[in-house]
């Protein structure tokens, strides 16, 4: 038996200006997600959780709490642009364009717009994206720029934590039942 690495994610060497990463996973957010992070950060604008009260906005009723939608939209990038980054820089221009209201769907993609090598890291360079999130309609909800670090391939921050089995994972018949 061969062991075939796992998907290990982008190298700083990976990037390239100009390239765009749709990233795989789309995800419907809740009514039930919206009030949970809404209480957890503490945010009591009711806009995000009293449906009386939205109901007499010009939605007519609530919205999600624009940090859940900049947090999945940054969650959706991880496993094109992050999994090996070890700090994020900042997050700029960020834009919340259109609502977005419990039972939507965000899906996020990501274009490279500049990189450049670490002078105080050897091991690591600084990328930079723009990321869009769009609805299931396909209307972008937000946008941002964000600038992390990451890790160039071979790093030895990035050697494997995978324990070793105290005996080597083999098949095995089941157990009659």
């Amino acid at each position: 038996m061969a062991k075939v690495d796992g998907w290990r994610g982008r190298f700083y060497e990976d990037f390239e200006i100009g390239d765009v990463y749709q990233h795989p996973l789309g995800r419907t957010v809740t009514e039930s997600d919206n009030t949970w992070f809404t209480l957890l950060t503490m945010n009591t604008n009711q806009m995000h959780f009293n449906t009386d009260y939205a109901s007499r906005s010009e939605f007519k009723r609530p919205i999600v709490v624009s940090t859940l939608t900049v947090a999945i939209a940054v969650g959706q990038s991880v496993t094109d642009l992050t999994q090996n980054a070890f700090a994020n820089l900042g997050w700029n221009d960020i834009r919340m364009t259109h609502p977005v209201f419990g039972g939507d769907t965000l899906w996020s993609e990501s274009l490279v717009t500049e990189k450049r090598e670490s002078s105080s890291r050897p091991q690591a360079g600084i990328v930079t994206v723009k990321t869009r999130t769009l609805n299931q309609h396909g209307k972008q909800v937000c946008s941002f720029f964000r600038t992390f670090y990451v890790y160039k391939r071979g790093a030895e921050q990035l050697e494997s934590l995978f324990p070793e089995g105290e005996v080597p994972l083999a098949v095995e018949a089941p157990a009659a039942s």
